[in-house]
């Protein structure tokens, strides 16, 4: 990912009830966890991956495997790896400022997610709060691939661009470079796709096989968003 022109790469903790994520991630992470995939595990490949890498990564986590931990520890944890950025999807706006808090006393950027459902002045609360960048979910659900991205995508980020001058990059559905094409034309600054690349790589004949045709996908994305 970091060679075919990724600018960020965003890292899923596997979680046994990941309420956000549709059946493809799902089934990955059930499938992670079997063979024993934790966060120390992660954190391990990630001391050895990381110093190789050109752009920084990003947890994507609930909160459970936080709280676990301890959230002081946690935080140390991925940032003595070199992870810059963290996602926790299911801890509500009102219950982050313990996160933003730690995360801000450990440089961890804590990005936060906006959604179509969002009234205008929680979105606003919300781009005050968010580092690094906003989470513009394009669709209300769970996340996996979906055959169009709904055009209320765009009236969204003219609302966020209107509020805050942070980078804003849309995900949940995204899998094609025509839904890149059309969302960078829109005015985002950035996209996210996961579900795609985790089906091509779950599809795949092989390791081998399914490395490269994530490159051709990644590269193709790439491509759209230029």
């Amino acid at each position: 990912l970091d060679a075919c022109g990724s600018d960020i790469i965003e890292l899923g903790v596997p979680y046994s009830d990941p309420l956000a994520d549709g059946p493809v991630i799902q089934a990955a992470a059930t499938r992670s966890l079997e063979k024993g995939t934790n966060l120390d595990s992660i954190l391990d490949m990630l001391d050895k991956v990381l110093p190789e890498l050109s752009c920084p990564v990003s947890l994507f986590t609930y909160y459970n495997p936080i709280l676990k931990r301890g959230l002081g520890k946690f935080m140390s944890s991925i940032r003595d790896v070199g992870v810059q950025g963290l996602v926790v999807p299911d801890v509500p706006l009102e219950e982050t400022e313990f996160l933003r808090k730690e995360a801000l006393n450990n440089s961890i950027e804590l990005v936060l997610l906006t959604t179509p459902t969002t009234p205008t002045e929680r979105m606003k609360r919300i781009v005050d709060a968010s580092e690094g960048f906003i989470y513009l979910v394009s669709s209300i659900g769970v996340t996996g691939a979906r055959a169009s991205v709904s055009g209320k995508v765009q009236s969204l980020l003219k609302d966020i661009k209107e509020a805050t001058d942070k980078p804003v990059a849309v995900g949940f559905g995204i899998s094609k470079p025509e839904h890149v094409k059309q969302i960078a034309g829109w005015g985002a600054d950035g996209v996210i796709v996961g579900s795609a690349m985790v089906r091509l790589l779950g599809d795949a004949k092989s390791p081998t096989e399914g490395l490269k045709e994530l490159e051709s996908l990644t590269k193709s994305l790439k491509s759209a968003l230029l």
